[in-house]
């Protein structure tokens, strides 16, 4: 399980970079510009996409590096933490992007969709060795 976590933890770091690229950017369309329903530059060019000064790319750049971290020790009740919080901060971006700009953005859906998988997983990997570690639960 720790190999699959890093890799999803992975994933999130190449789409966060990607996100953090789009934030940057200052000239031409940008490249995930679908259409009116979809478009990553309105997105991250928006109030929303900064959080205290900080892109939030660069944010989801961070908290995916320490949730590899925590998936390499492989420490996994800190890692379920850092994914709860990160998982709510995800769904709230998907709240501002549907309800508010009412424009998706590609990277904060596959971020989001990552972010789930590394929840769930590290939620079911914590349960089960806490499940090996108390003997009476087990019978």
């Amino acid at each position: 399980m720790r190999y699959i976590l890093i890799l999803l933890a992975a994933l999130g770091i190449v789409v966060s970079v990607l996100a953090l690229r789009e934030h940057y950017r200052t000239e031409g369309d940008s490249p995930c510009s679908i259409n009116e329903r979809w478009d990553c530059g309105i997105v991250n060019h928006s109030p929303y996409a900064m959080l205290v000064g900080i892109p939030v790319a660069a944010l989801g750049i961070f908290g995916y590096l320490l949730m590899g971290a925590f998936a390499w020790r492989p420490a996994y009740r800190p890692l379920l933490a850092a994914a709860l919080v990160g998982l709510g901060f995800s769904l709230y971006l998907a709240h501002v992007e549907a309800h508010i700009l009412g424009v998706w953005c590609i990277y904060c859906v596959i971020s989001l969709g990552d972010i789930s998988l590394i929840t769930l997983l590290s939620l079911g990997t914590t349960l089960a060795a806490s499940m090996r570690k108390s003997p009476g639960l087990a019978r």
